[in-house]
């Protein structure tokens, strides 16, 4: 039996892990209908029986008492934990699980990453602690965090420190989602690239969402819901905002967007949560798909999209959605995975499909992906039986590939243009322990990234495939 908990930072990652426990509930609720603790339940639930003034574990007789969700709370505002405490969710959590405070980061990353980082350390390390001896074998922690804001970005990226300080051996796994280019906040540059660092140095894996990416899936997921293109949200009735789940009475602005991302976590974690052919162990994604220890950003897809969503649509062929998995259309970030090169991948697939699928359409689509000439056999699969409530089958593709060098050139040039007119830097440079050099290691450490990519990119030429390999793996990026 192994476990995970999920570490939620900041506005975004409270929202996203609130959609995330609420319909996980659900697919265990529409699989084990007795309502017995069992393993499922015990890789992401505690069961405590409520009865016990300790507030210990317990078990009676493979009967739920009152699940307790595996999961860390943290923001710097109240209003989020506050609605969480009070809402339909509220018996999930309890008050030991959450780390708050009154006045926000200011969309400040040093803010979040030095001031509240300092002053909550030790009460950090402390909920990470307990949330971890409460597992017998703990396997990951998850963690979700937004990029743009002050306390997702700062805080988030401090926590992640944190974990590997503390547990150096459990594997850290960040969903981060990234700022579109009008986001509102003006500072989301200075705060994105400071955390790419941290991420950089830090994590595991990371699976990168832009904001404007799940925009555009909602509009896609309008049109297939009533045939035109509406705009960038879903009906108030649909699945993507509601799902029937006990959640749908407090609708929020981004609670479609968030859904998107809860359904991402959804299906990396179902192998852990539920049986299946070919279970893949969440430490196999990074052992299969990080090649290099720098390169652990993985493009996520979701297929088919209608899985996100409560709409008539005729079931397409199987053999379409392997192929969707791969398209512009299905990917959390804008890019192109055809046109770069991959590293590796990784097909966790949910439903009654069967490994012959499996194996068919990776012959039917390797020779459309151009995998690097050293690992031409990069391929990772999961089969999982349970598939997402009220649908037949999903897919999420991971994929380690080069197409994230254009998103990453994006935003180090949002970034230069603020940083070469010393814009808003006073801001920062206020916060105590904050340095001006500590914005030229970050763009640094960003452009060194960008030019390990592109260095395997130039490996599709014959002649320099073997020069970039070692130059990455000796850890130079010049």
């Amino acid at each position: 039996m192994t476990e995970s908990v999920v570490v939620q930072v900041g506005q975004c990652g409270n929202q996203v892990g609130c959609r995330f426990w609420d319909l996980a509930l659900q697919e265990h609720a529409s699989v084990n209908k007795s309502g017995i603790y069992d393993e499922a339940l015990s890789s992401f639930f505690r069961n405590v029986d409520s009865r016990k003034s300790d507030g210990g574990a317990c078990c009676v007789g493979g009967e739920i008492q009152n699940l307790k969700a595996r999961a860390v709370l943290v923001d710097m505002e109240e209003g989020v934990l506050s609605e969480i405490l009070q809402g339909p969710l509220k018996e999930v959590f309890d008050s030991n699980q959450l780390l708050k405070d009154a006045s926000g980061s200011g969309n400040n990353w040093a803010v979040g990453h030095m001031t509240y980082g300092s002053i909550h350390r030790e009460a950090m390390v402390d909920l990470l602690r307990r949330a971890a001896e409460h597992c017998d074998c703990l396997q990951c922690f998850f963690l979700l965090h937004s990029m743009g804001g002050g306390t997702g970005s700062g805080l988030g990226t401090r926590v992640l420190s944190l974990l590997e300080e503390e547990f150096p051996d459990v594997c850290r796994i960040v969903t981060a989602v990234y700022p579109s280019a009008e986001d509102d906040v003006i500072t989301s540059p200075y705060n994105t690239v400071l955390a790419m660092q941290e991420l950089t140095e830090h994590a595991d894996c990371v699976l990168p969402v832009e904001n404007q990416s799940l925009l555009d899936i909602l509009n896609k997921i309008d049109a297939m819901s009533y045939g035109t293109k509406l705009g960038p949200g879903v009906k108030r009735n649909n699945c993507v905002t509601s799902g029937g789940s006990r959640l749908s009475g407090a609708q929020k602005p981004f609670d479609a967007m968030n859904n998107i991302v809860a359904n991402l976590l959804l299906n990396i974690t179902s192998s852990t949560r539920f049986e299946g052919s070919l279970n893949m162990d969440l430490n196999e994604i990074a052992m299969n798909l990080v090649p290099f220890p720098r390169l652990h950003y993985l493009v996520p897809s979701l297929t088919p999209l209608y899985s996100l969503a409560d709409v008539s649509i005729p079931t397409k062929r199987l053999d379409q959605m392997f192929s969707d998995a791969f398209s512009k259309d299905h990917q959390l970030i804008r890019a192109n995975l055809k046109h770069s090169l991959f590293l590796a991948s990784a097909l966790m697939v949910r439903g009654d499909v069967h490994m012959s699928d499996l194996r068919r359409n990776i012959e039917r689509l390797r020779s459309s992906l151009p995998f690097v000439s050293w690992n031409q056999e990069g391929w990772k699969t999961g089969l999982c039986s349970v598939p997402p409530v009220g649908h037949s089958h999903s897919m999420l593709a991971l994929s380690n590939n080069t197409c994230v060098k254009a998103t990453f050139m994006e935003l180090r040039d949002s970034f230069t243009k603020l940083y070469k007119k010393k814009a808003h830097l006073h801001h920062y440079l206020h916060v105590d322990g904050m340095e001006q050099s500590i914005f030229s290691e970050a763009l640094s450490s960003l452009t060194g990234l960008i030019e390990d990519y592109h260095h395997l990119d130039v490996s599709k030429s014959r002649l320099q495939r073997d020069t970039p390999r070692l130059r990455i793996a000796t850890g130079s990026s010049s």
